[in-house]
């Protein structure tokens, strides 16, 4: 299972209204790499055909509760200056603004074997929700920190406690305090935690069994589209050789290599899947 949200990335410059958001992303990889999955998100019918067509001709199942009668969709203003790197402004949580899953949402998720979440607000606050209630016992539940930004270490551990593994984009140094308490929380709570440093290296705190923590190094590539996006095909990637394979080293190299591939592209997700 897949949850998160949709959002419509609207280019400024070109008048192009294109569906966005990291889970969209993420469910393109996975359409492509061909993980059965189901999506649990939601959008407005101001913007349902934009977002509809995409779902559709990647062939990515979702729930009937998708779109909101009369509802917006989640937006997002962009606009891609000189060094081909994406400012974003002006967003509008729409649909998102209070989340709620329906009862036949809740089953699905519960009884899944895997699922991902995007941590958005109120994506965390249904993790816990169904997390305190004890229906997520028997998931395996990773999540998107995103960037780690508004996150405290305490919020950070009260929602890996609902976790089997967690993923940050980490845009600081790697001798940040913060670091090692990500690591001191992987360690006690015996939960994995990969820390993505761009093209620096790609860090693990493995608190399984034995605690590990290890650096995979990178070989950075030359940029020719943008960064945006790099994230979401890395953990795409990531988690669909880790539930084949289990292996963390397996896991990371996959993707490494599916972010350096998504550098060259000028957008999220190649034009092509967009349908241009």
């Amino acid at each position: 299972m897949l949850l998160g949200p949709i959002s419509v990335d609207r280019y400024l410059d070109e008048r192009l209204v294109l569906p966005g958001g990291g889970a969209l992303n993420m469910a393109y990889h996975w359409s492509r790499l061909g993980v059965p999955f189901h999506f649990l998100t939601r959008i407005g019918s101001d913007e349902a055909p934009v977002v509809l067509s995409f779902l559709q001709r990647h062939a990515i199942e979702f729930t009937p509760e998708l779109v909101v009668s009369g509802g917006t969709t989640a937006s997002i203003d962009i606009v891609i200056g000189d060094d081909r790197q994406p400012w974003m402004d002006n967003f509008v949580p729409g649909v998102w603004h209070d989340l709620r899953l329906s009862a036949a949402e809740e089953s699905a998720l519960c009884s899944a074997t895997h699922a991902h979440a995007v941590l958005v607000d109120p994506v965390v606050s249904e993790v816990h929700r169904l997390g305190d209630a004890d229906r997520l016992d028997g998931v395996a539940f990773s999540g998107d920190f995103l960037s780690f930004r508004r996150y405290s270490v305490e919020r950070f551990t009260s929602t890996m406690q609902h976790l089997s593994l967690g993923f940050i984009g980490w845009p600081g140094d790697a001798d940040d305090a913060r670091i090692a308490a990500i690591r001191d929380v992987a360690f006690d709570l015996h939960r994995v935690v990969v820390v993505t440093m761009g093209a620096r290296s790609t860090l693990v705190f493995d608190g399984r069994d034995r605690p590990i923590a290890q650096e995979y190094p990178i070989n950075a590539v030359s940029v020719r589209g943008t960064t945006v996006g790099c994230g979401d095909a890395f953990i795409a990637a990531f988690l669909a050789s880790w539930w084949c394979r289990a292996d963390i080293t397996d896991a990371v190299h996959a993707g490494q290599r599916a972010g350096a591939s998504a550098t060259a592209w000028r957008r999220p997700l190649p034009d092509e899947a967009y349908g241009r």
